[in-house]
């Protein structure tokens, strides 16, 4: 295992950034609509031909740089990353998601400590940095007040904060950017293709139940490996912040939108809930600023305007390397569709594998596979998607699936491999904390560890969605 990981590893790493791989994806589109120019398959939407477009010729050149701007500010997930990033981030800032997070694993009998780190873990993705950073040291740290080792705390609290990535009880920052790029794609083939934040919604919430289950049960199974521990650890509580606020501004605001909804404001004029989806990142935006607001004012971070502002300013900050990224990826994304690649890939490709006679179930199954497989090497999930999206979306939706379920697929496979992959940029956290309490403990300490989890959330999750799609069920509101 130690030796496959330092070959993964060495592989991983001579990867180039993210940023330099969708430069590298946008050559790649203008050489191969040059070498294709001409190919030409029946549009599956309209009927009429599609047809690959040279993006060497001279108009096109022309639009490459006269719709550069065009293309990053309209740029699907953008602007509802930002948005959602701003009432999240200052949820991260005042302190409200650690407190909350620690306060729910302490709050529990000791019996009940594994499944609690795996619930807070899992749902730590409404701001990711919290649970690798807040959750990884506390799990180490609460398994040793225990008497039991510090190392089964940690591996069980990184496998679910990094392989439970992407299931949550509530729409995250993810969905918009994961939703933008599935409908950008699934507009190859359907113009008029909606695909909200919410279309996951209702399986990821589910997927929190059985992944908290899947990880206690493997967390209490393998503990024994890890050996006595004769160390002792005092768990600092930290301060007794006050939750009261916080939770009473929650409450106000989803109380504020259950009237906008039974009032009809966020209802469509034939009584639907599609305006209610639409406003979906922003309402998650308030519901996550308001309580933070309420928080940072009774423990002190904000005393004024100004630190609500610098604080808002601050998590916007943070994405400054998504937003360089965004416009690489907008480039790529704009001079795919431009040249009719996707679609004629798309039609080819379903072409191919229709006289297989696959369901959606096996077709599930393989993006799940090769998401995984793409993770080992390429840590961003957006950045894999941003990829991988303009093909399997639109090729799966002409043989039936529907860009929901490629989407929820995407996120398991991308999900259940994180905690194998040395490429994680928080590896280095889950080491040193590791190594507080065992000096010893190296790379493939930890993610050897990590391969039940890997496994039984592969297999247990992989199956959970392909038993929903097999029973016909919506992944979540608009799928």
């Amino acid at each position: 295992m130690r030796a496959f990981l330092s070959r993964l590893e060495a592989l991983g790493n001579r990867l180039p950034d993210p940023l330099v791989l969708f430069a590298g994806m946008a050559l790649l589109v203008v050489l191969g609509s040059a070498l294709f120019a001409g190919h030409a398959v029946t549009h599956p939407g309209t009927g009429d031909p599609a047809v690959v477009q040279s993006l060497v010729t001279a108009p096109n050149v022309r639009r490459m740089f006269t719709d550069a701007v065009r293309n990053f500010s309209t740029f699907p997930p953008l602007g509802t990353v930002l948005v959602a990033v701003m009432g999240i981030g200052l949820a991260e800032r005042t302190g409200l998601v650690a407190a909350a997070l620690g306060g729910l694993v302490r709050s529990l009998p000791r019996r009940w400590l594994t499944a609690a780190l795996v619930f807070a873990g899992v749902n730590s993705s409404i701001a990711a940095d919290a649970g690798f950073v807040v959750l990884v040291p506390l799990g180490a740290a609460l398994y040793a007040g225990a008497g039991r080792h510090p190392l089964a705390g940690l591996t069980v609290a990184y496998a679910a904060v990094s392989g439970g990535f992407g299931a949550n009880v509530l729409v995250t920052a993810l969905d918009p950017l994961l939703a933008g790029l599935t409908e950008a794609a699934a507009r190859l083939v359907d113009p008029a293709a909606v695909v909200p934040a919410t279309c996951n919604w209702w399986f990821n919430a589910v997927s929190v139940a059985l992944l908290t289950m899947v990880g206690s049960a493997v967390a209490e199974r393998f503990e024994s490996g890890f050996g006595p521990w004769g160390g002792s650890v005092v768990v600092d509580e930290g301060p007794e912040a006050s939750l009261w606020g916080a939770g009473a501004a929650a409450v106000a605001w989803i109380a504020v939108v259950a009237g906008l909804v039974s009032s009809g404001i966020l209802r469509g004029e034939d009584g639907g809930y599609a305006p209610l989806y639409e406003a979906m990142v922003i309402l998650v935006a308030i519901g996550a600023a308001l309580p933070a607001l309420a928080f940072g004012i009774g423990n002190g971070r904000i005393r004024s305007s100004t630190d609500l502002a610098r604080l808002l300013a601050e998590a916007c900050a943070g994405m400054g390397g998504y937003i360089v990224l965004a416009f690489a990826a907008a480039q790529f994304v704009s001079w795919f569709a431009w040249s009719n690649l996707g679609i004629v890939v798309a039609v080819n490709g379903a072409d191919w594998v229709r006289p297989l006679g696959l369901g959606a179930e096996p077709l599930l199954l393989v993006m799940v596979i090769v998401s995984g497989v793409i993770n080992l090497l390429i840590a961003s999930a957006s950045a894999k998607w941003a990829i991988l999206a303009p093909v399997f979306v639109p090729m799966l939706m002409l043989l039936g699936v529907s860009p929901a379920q490629t989407q929820a697929a995407y996120r398991v496979g991308d999900a259940v491999t994180n905690v194998l992959t040395p490429l994680m940029p928080y590896v280095p956290i889950v080491l040193v904390t590791a190594r507080r309490y065992v000096p010893g403990a190296g790379l493939g300490t930890v993610l050897a560890a990590q391969v039940p989890y890997a496994v039984a959330f592969g297999v247990t999750w992989t199956l959970l969605l392909l038993g929903w799609v097999s029973m016909g069920w919506s992944l979540g509101p608009g799928a």
